[in-house]
């Protein structure tokens, strides 16, 4: 599970880029975020969902736009897209430093693989690049090169 490491990543893009909205720093809860990841597929679209709905269209101060918010689509998307840039970086990074499987699964993974009876496989939301990375950062290759799916 790397979710928390995603959210982790937003923050940090966010306090690098220096949003304020009304003074207060944009900082993403872990029950915000929660609520976000079950709602709002990719990265982009929750951060559009955040400025456009929860905050109704209060757009962001930021060190890109520090006299006033992005008021255009392009200068809106402009920053969105810098803000993802920076968070998929950060998230990389995270993600070789923090990422941990959970308490149990690799010994769970272990007595499942050394059973030929049972197909061993894994299923993610994320792209096939982002969930082999992370597989083979937190299973380790040996066991990712012994699945079955």
């Amino acid at each position: 599970e790397t979710e928390h490491l995603h959210r982790m990543a937003y923050n940090a893009a966010f306090e690098e880029f220096e949003l304020t909205v009304d003074g207060e720093p944009v900082i993403w809860s872990e029950e915000y975020y929660d609520m976000l990841q079950n709602t709002i597929g990719g990265g982009k679209p929750k951060m559009f969902f955040h400025f456009r709905n929860t905050l109704q269209g209060n757009f962001p101060l930021s060190k890109l736009h520090k006299d006033a918010p992005p008021s255009t689509d392009e200068e809106q998307q402009a920053l969105v897209d810098a803000l993802q840039a920076f968070k998929t970086q950060h998230y990389k990074l995270l993600l070789k430093t923090e990422a941990e499987p959970r308490p149990g699964l690799l010994q769970l993974m272990d007595q499942a693989l050394a059973d030929e009876s049972i197909a061993v496989g894994v299923c993610s939301a994320s792209t096939k690049e982002s969930a082999q990375k992370t597989l083979e950062l937190t299973l380790g290759p040996q066991r990712v090169s012994q699945l079955d799916v």
